[in-house]
């Protein structure tokens, strides 16, 4: 919205320095500042009216086993925190990106699934129902959102052709250049859902998820800008798509959000994040990765995120053929998704979190480096 302020600038002299709204780069430290003011300012007032509710688990979850015992000091800690992002973000992105298809697109994506992540944790910290939602309804949203976003991408003029083509790391064209809707779909579903369902298993331990949605984020943000741009696209051989540098923007807000949150997050939480958070993050980064034709690169970029799905995966299916196979089930890790597998090994929950802290970066640097080998 602010960008539009630009347009003023050759009106009146001393309106000159709005033309520094149309740079991109100019409006992505504006939206990472502004999300990180917001997210101080409205995190305390949160924090303070979720206790003052009782916004707490309230009670410690027997199905985590001996490890439960270890929560019982957070049981009261509040959730539902993912609100501060969203609500940084949010605010952040619409005052600062200029609107576009990609722009709304992603906005739609995660608005849709802030609201089965705020009904699942309220059902949990106020009815006091250990499993929310079920999966059905948790399903039933992402697949309107899925929808609803292809809809919008394939209807639009300025989206309708470049949503289609497929690109992976390391080949300079198109594999496929005109994929049918119905594998588009399938695709776009499986990233949103997917990462959707991964970050929401990361979101463990304190500032562990934040911390890796911080790296995933400005991974993708250089990424979108540079898609944006036809001359850094066309000299790095990936695809170019007018438009989606407004993407960065969407992603400086989610850095300085994220860092906001992460001030209240980190160990000791003050606050939890809750699937208010988690579930929406994972969809909105799984959206704008497909639309700056980079969905095979976020598997590297959120290289945790995917660990920590297939972990449980493999724990799930390894335990269910085992006890098909002799009648008792055996599990690949002490405990899945993989983070509580280190707490049972003994490494203090700091520990856990600073290593995965320094193994997302790593996956976020070996993502970047995709840009250049072609």
């Amino acid at each position: 919205m602010l960008s539009l302020l630009s347009d003023y600038a050759t009106t009146a002299e001393f309106l000159g320095p709005l033309r520094l709204l149309r740079y991109i780069t100019v409006r992505t430290f504006g939206s990472a500042i502004t999300a990180l003011l917001i997210g101080f300012i409205i995190g305390p007032i949160l924090i303070r009216k979720f206790r003052a509710l009782k916004f707490g688990h309230g009670y410690i979850d027997d199905r985590t086993g001996a490890l439960g015992a270890t929560y019982f000091d957070k049981k009261h800690t509040p959730t539902m925190g993912g609100l501060i992002i969203f609500l940084s973000v949010f605010i952040s992105s619409v005052l600062w990106a200029a609107p576009n298809i990609y722009v709304i697109v992603s906005l739609f994506v995660y608005a849709m699934l802030t609201i089965p992540g705020f009904r699942d944790d309220y059902l949990k910290v106020v009815h006091k129902n250990r499993d929310g939602i079920s999966s059905w309804e948790k399903i039933a949203w992402q697949s309107v959102a899925t929808l609803g976003a292809l809809a919008m991408l394939l209807w639009h003029p300025t989206s309708s052709e470049k949503i289609r083509e497929l690109w992976v790391p390391f080949v300079k064209h198109a594999v496929i250049p005109h994929m049918h809707w119905a594998l588009l779909l399938v695709l776009i579903y499986l990233w949103v859902v997917g990462f959707s369902n991964a970050i929401n298993l990361t979101d463990g331990l304190d500032g562990l998820a934040t911390g890796c949605t911080i790296s995933v984020a400005l991974v993708f943000g250089i990424m979108a800008y540079v898609a944006g741009n036809v001359n850094l696209s066309d000299y790095l051989l990936i695809s170019h798509v007018p438009g989606t540098g407004e993407l960065t923007v969407i992603c400086g807000a989610l850095i300085g959000g994220c860092m906001a949150f992460l001030w209240f997050n980190s160990h000791p939480a003050e606050v939890f994040m809750g699937d208010t958070g988690s579930l929406a993050l994972g969809g909105l980064i799984g959206v704008m990765a497909f639309m700056i034709h980079q969905p095979f690169t976020l598997v590297i970029v959120g290289g945790v995120f995917v660990v920590e799905l297939l972990s449980v995966v493999f724990q799930v299916g390894w335990f269910k053929y085992t006890k098909r196979r002799s009648g008792v089930g055996q599990r690949l890790f002490l405990m899945a998704p993989i983070h509580h597998h280190f707490q049972k090994k003994g490494w203090p929950e700091t520990k856990v979190v600073l290593r995965f802290w320094v193994l997302s970066l790593g996956f976020a640097l070996a993502g970047l480096a995709t840009l250049k080998l072609r």
